[in-house]
């Protein structure tokens, strides 16, 4: 294993605790800080970039504003001493898979219509009550489209009576001034929006939907009249990622809070346009555009599914003359790019348990086993929170504490979910030539028999 870089720090002080702790914290010179809560399509991880700006900078608006520190709390606390593992502190939960949209690029593949054995509203109540023993989490209502569950309201006060931080990732299509009201009435801090083109005939094109964007928009500005923040979620394709400076600019021009870039990960629907994915380079450039934009940009700004930012953060700033610190870089200098299954997790529809929305493999049912059980003792979680099982150049890189690689493409690519991650273009120094050959025969060994599986069991399923 190679020394961490100067400015790298080790494992060890990559400290999530720190960051739930800090989340409540104001910063000299401002009472709140801008939200770092990730959003919208699961898979998303806590942190975020301050932007390099004095907290004054910074919009506001979202938990952390309301002194608000997930995971953090006194059962949380407790669950740690006594297991030794983190509490979760950002669940995203799907909580219906209907939506009225059809989007390209959607992890969940929702359509219009009712999907069967999805979690009744007893049964959420029952998982809320269980995680409340263990965390006060953040927990991002998404779907499909949540707003379409009707009984949403009572999901959203349910959780926050017993203690957790609910808000909701929505296409924004639905909201009305009522609903608007709504949102604001039931305490929702933000909503996340999908916007992934600044013009209406492109978005609405991937959304396939006519009039997405216009109506997005319109909920947008209606939400934000009500007083509840608002934070733009895009995912990054070939198709748009030369539109990110004007998305941005309409963010900005929008008012809201926050601009999340999301690298698309190639699962659900997703699967359909891999051909649209960026490649390495591609990934690079793009994240490089963030770190550069982001130290002008009035928004909170983050991109998320982007471990490698926070190796690119990093190399960036030592080309600089800098350290990452957090005086400097805010949240980013204190956590790491995935977080699946050490502090973040993502519960289906139908209650599957999964490291995150994108990560196709199921660890259990709250149904059938309490959601504390399936954090606490799946193998594949704690496979995840052991950095020293990352294989191929993710595990010889001195950047894997702060990055780790997207272990949903690594599954997606070759049924392991430990290899190395197959979209960065980084070279570690300590991954020589001759460890590069030998690993890519077994990467290419193992993603050809991922490819049989899958086509088995798209097989299986066609002819059920």
């Amino acid at each position: 294993m190679t020394e961490f870089d100067a400015g790298m720090n080790p494992i060890d002080e990559v400290d999530e605790q720190a960051i739930a702790d800090a989340e409540a914290t104001a910063q000299e010179g401002c009472e709140t800080v801008g939200v770092a809560i990730p959003l919208g399509r699961p898979g998303g991880h806590p942190g975020g970039h301050p932007g390099g700006h004095p907290g004054d900078r910074q919009r506001h608006g979202g938990a952390r504003s309301q002194g608000f520190a997930p995971g953090g709390g006194p059962a949380a606390k407790a669950y740690e001493e006594r297991t030794g593992i983190k509490a979760p502190r950002i669940i995203a939960w799907e909580i219906t898979r209907s939506c009225n949209l059809s989007c390209i690029h959607c992890r969940a593949a929702a359509e219009f219509g009712h999907y069967p054995g999805e979690l009744s509203l007893d049964e959420i109540k029952g998982v809320i009550d269980d995680i409340a023993t263990i965390s006060n989490p953040i927990i991002i209502l998404t779907g499909g489209e949540p707003l379409m569950r009707p009984d949403i309201w009572e999901i959203i006060d349910y959780a926050r009576a017993a203690g957790c931080a609910p808000v909701v990732g929505t296409n924004a299509t639905l909201i009305t001034d009522e609903i608007a009201a709504q949102l604001a009435e039931h305490k929702i801090p933000r909503i996340s929006v999908s916007i992934d083109f600044a013009t209406a005939e492109e978005h609405d094109s991937f959304r396939r939907q006519p009039g997405a964007f216009a109506a997005s928009i319109e909920g947008i500005r209606r939400a934000k009249a009500a007083g509840v923040g608002v934070q733009i979620n895009t995912t990054v394709t070939k198709l748009n990622a030369d539109s990110l400076p004007a998305i941005h600019d309409l963010a900005e021009d929008l008012g809201v809070d926050a601009f999340h870039i999301f690298m698309l990960v190639p699962t659900g629907r997703g699967s359909e346009i891999e051909d649209l994915e960026l490649p390495p380079e591609g990934y690079e450039k793009a994240l490089t555009w963030a770190y550069e934009r982001q130290k002008t940009s009035p928004l909170h700004f983050k991109p998320t599914d982007s471990p490698h930012y926070y190796r690119i953060i990093r190399q960036l700033a030592k080309a600089e003359g800098k350290q990452v610190t957090r005086e400097e870089y805010g949240m980013d200098a204190m956590t790491r790019g995935c977080l699946g299954g050490i502090t973040f997790c993502f519960i289906s529809h139908i209650g599957d348990v999964q490291p995150c929305g994108y990560f196709d493999m199921q660890l259990g049912s709250v149904k059938e086993q309490k959601f504390s059980e399936i954090w606490t003792h799946s193998p594949v979680f704690n496979d995840l929170r052991d950095y020293s099982k990352l294989k191929g150049k993710c595990g010889a890189c001195e950047y894997k504490g702060v990055c780790g690689g997207c272990r949903a493409r690594a599954l997606a690519a070759t049924g392991d979910y430990m290899e190395e991650e197959p979209y960065c273009a980084y070279v570690p120094p300590a991954w020589t030539p001759e460890m590069a050959a030998e690993h890519a025969q077994v990467f290419e060994e193992k993603a050809v028999a991922w490819d049989q599986v899958l086509e088995e069991r798209g097989t299986l399923l066609a002819g059920q």
